[in-house]
């Protein structure tokens, strides 16, 4: 039989040949890249168990598995029916035409292999009970629907939807427990009545704390500079004031999570300035209520609990967490399985207030559990009596286009914050996230055309090396020097802050401490951005472009892996050097006993309290170069000025998720540089992220 199979040859009946073919053309699927060999072994596995299955079924298996290393949670049957090309990983503009020196013919194609193919041909193909169940029984793969699953990820979906469900229906009675006069009273403390925002537009924040103060579960959405932590924090305030003049006057016991150790680190910053900030005059017992919230935050691994050499952590529903609040950060980088593990972990009366931006990018792992559980936020879908409530306990009017009687109870839990308090309705920075979130290029497009000063493009396939090494140096594109472009920074900035503060010999330790935390300060001005991590445009190529472009201005002098000034990305979470994945450092000198100078590498602590965390970079077993970063590692960090490179063809990865999530990196500037010009900044902007899942189906009748 020829090694590549024939369009003829593959009836898919389901006998001996057609199972044979179906493992060759796995085999040829893993030779190209466009499968894994994971998924071809589970595949072969199922065959070998069962050598009655049917071809259909193999092949389904094979693609089940590969949607997982996709971020999708199954195979939806009826979408890849439609799109075959979507079940594997094909290059973009799909794959090479060309055929291979020592084949006669071309691999097939899902669209070939499966033209013909019904829905109902593929459904009777999988009906297998020895491998496919409805969820009952232990078989390794399970159909709801049009939907197939991994056993593992259905019970993930299943135990998250069924989880949150329960905590809906729990709200019912939190929210008759509550004294509204009291409540509105509270609110109007938290929320004084001086104008923040236009007058046109209701408070969301205050709408948003008055609806998770009747929610066991709850989810506070926005984009950049919206609020979601300044919201967070009065809604704890709200809820100890509750607490702690209730019935047995205690505390409410919360603690603060993020996925990543950078989410982190910035939320305990902020967390802690907005508590120092709360406006408390109006509580008899403020300060009571001041030192109630908690201003540590921790990773979720830490929170629940790794343990060597498994997946089950220490915490779970045997040993839950001992918390009555659970506040997680940076919802849209918790996976599915981190979200059934933290579902599993919560006490039964326990609180879960999630927040996040749910356009920014999914989780790398399967699943997108914030997006879809806010799919239907913008539009609200309130109530009228949630309308009501919520009026009375606020006294903020709610738009008529936002109440749906028919909305359900996941709707009644969710706020979308609504007005940006970073981003003026001038800022290009702005206009550019929401024209990008919209998906129409030409809007896009007319952003650059106002020449906005926060904003920049540098077609860098065009431009040369010297137009870039103007960006990554001093920051600046099309020799702009003046203005509001004389502010933008390079990686000059903190290399030149690194040498000139740099103390003698002699210093104390709060001295060395002070000068790290400015070149850490200096570093976070601006930063690269990439949509990938191989090829010239990707982290890995950048990253020695621009060591080289530093080295040829004398900023860095590169002679081994560790040098002065090089940043480090920590990859793996270190609990013993107190280190998280996404952690960034900068190597320094430190003065030596002999009177030389040795090299050490410093992250600032993740508490927010200026205190540093000095490593040896021998003790640096996971970190890499990070002057070139991935958009995906970036999520939870903010620089004053990003930049964002795009490559010259596109690929895959680059969606309007991702685009949007590299733009609101940017504070104050941005930057984005396409190799490929605006062709695949219009194309990344078409591309939309859409993750196959029945997490959002489970709560339609909700």
């Amino acid at each position: 039989m020829s090694a590549l199979l024939s369009e003829n040859t593959i009836a898919m009946s389901g006998g001996v040949g057609d199972r044979e073919q179906v493992g060759q053309l796995l085999a040829d699927w893993v030779e190209r890249g466009w499968l894994r060999e994971v998924d071809a072994a589970f595949a072969r596995f199922l065959a070998r168990e069962v050598p009655h299955a049917h071809a259909l079924l193999i092949l389904a298996a094979a693609l089940a598995s590969h949607q997982l290393g996709r971020g999708h949670a199954c195979l939806d049957l009826v979408a890849t029916l439609r799109d075959p090309a979507f079940a594997l990983s094909l290059p973009p503009d799909g794959p090479s035409t060309r055929t291979d020196d020592n084949a006669e013919e071309n691999v097939l194609l899902p669209s070939q292999v499966l033209a013909g193919v019904t829905l109902a041909r593929w459904q009777a193909a999988l009906d297998d009970t020895s491998l496919v169940g409805d969820g009952e029984g232990s078989t390794p793969l399970v159909l709801v629907g049009t939907r197939l699953y991994l056993r593992r990820y259905w019970q993930y979906e299943r135990n998250v939807c069924r989880a949150i469900r329960q905590r809906l229906e729990a709200s019912v009675e939190l929210a008759g427990t509550l004294d509204v006069g009291g409540l509105r009273h509270a609110l109007n403390s938290l929320f004084p009545s001086v104008e923040t925002q236009p007058k046109a537009h209701a408070d969301w924040q205050k709408l948003a704390c008055a609806l998770a103060a009747r929610s066991a579960f709850s989810i506070v959405t926005g984009g950049p500079g919206t609020g979601k932590t300044t919201t967070v924090v009065k809604l704890l305030a709200l809820l100890q004031s509750l607490s702690l003049t209730g019935e047995d006057g205690k505390p409410l016991r919360i603690r603060l999570a993020a996925p990543t150790g950078k989410a982190a680190a910035r939320l305990n910053e902020s967390i802690a300035n907005a508590v120092e900030r709360l406006p408390l005059d109006g509580f008899a017992n403020g300060e009571a209520i001041r030192e109630a919230i908690p201003v540590a935050v921790t990773t979720l691994h830490r929170l629940l609990g790794t343990r060597p050499d498994t997946r089950r952590f220490r915490h779970h529903a045997g040993n839950p967490l001992a918390l009555d609040v659970l506040v997680i950060d940076e919802g849209s980088m918790v996976d599915l399985e981190m979200m059934n593990a933290v579902l599993d972990a919560l006490p039964a009366r326990a609180r879960l207030i999630l927040l996040g931006d749910k356009d920014q990018l999914a989780s790398v792992e399967a699943g997108a559990v914030l997006g879809e559980l806010c799919r239907r936020a913008g539009d609200g879908h309130y109530t009228r009596a949630t309308q009501t409530w919520l009026e009375e306990a606020t006294g903020e009017r709610i738009e008529p286009r936002l109440v749906d009687d028919g909305g359900g109870a996941l709707d009644q839990a969710i706020a979308m914050l609504r007005f940006s308090h970073r981003f003026s309705a001038e800022s290009g920075i702005g206009q550019l996230a929401e024209a990008v979130n919209g998906g129409e290029p030409r809007n896009v497009a007319d952003v650059w055309i106002n020449h906005h000063a926060d904003l920049a493009l540098l077609e860098s396939a065009e431009k040369g090396d010297a137009a870039f090494k103007a960006l990554v140096v001093d920051g600046q594109v099309g020799g702009q020097t003046s203005g509001e472009a004389s502010a933008r920074r390079g990686y000059r900035h903190y290399l030149e802050t690194l040498h000139r503060r740099q103390p003698a010999h002699g210093s104390g330790q709060d001295m060395l401490d002070a000068w790290a935390n400015d070149v850490l300060a200096a570093h976070g001005e601006f930063q690269l951005l990439c949509a990938l991590r191989r090829g010239a445009w990707g982290v890995e190529g950048l990253n020695r472009r621009v060591a080289r472009l530093l080295q040829d201005e004398h900023l860095i002098t590169a002679t081994g892996e560790w040098y002065l000034g090089r940043p480090v990305l920590v990859t793996r979470n270190d609990y013993e050097l107190g280190l998280m994945n996404g952690d960034i450092g900068i190597t320094l000198a430190l003065p030596a006993p002999d009177g030389g100078w040795s090299l050490r590498v410093a992250f600032a602590a993740s508490d927010g309290s200026g205190r540093i965390k000095w490593a040896l970079p021998s003790r640096l077993q996971a970190v890499e170069t990070v002057f070139a970063l991935t958009v995906h590692k970036s999520q939870g960090s903010e620089f004053t000025h990003a930049t964002l490179v795009l490559p010259d063809t596109m690929s895959p990865v680059l969606t309007r998720e991702l685009v949007y999530t590299g733009i609101t990196r940017a504070r104050r500037f941005l930057t984005i540089a396409s190799a490929g010009g605006r062709v695949v900044i219009e194309r990344a902007v078409r591309a939309q992220v859409l993750r196959a899942s029945g997490l959002s189906a489970g709560f339609d009748a909700a």
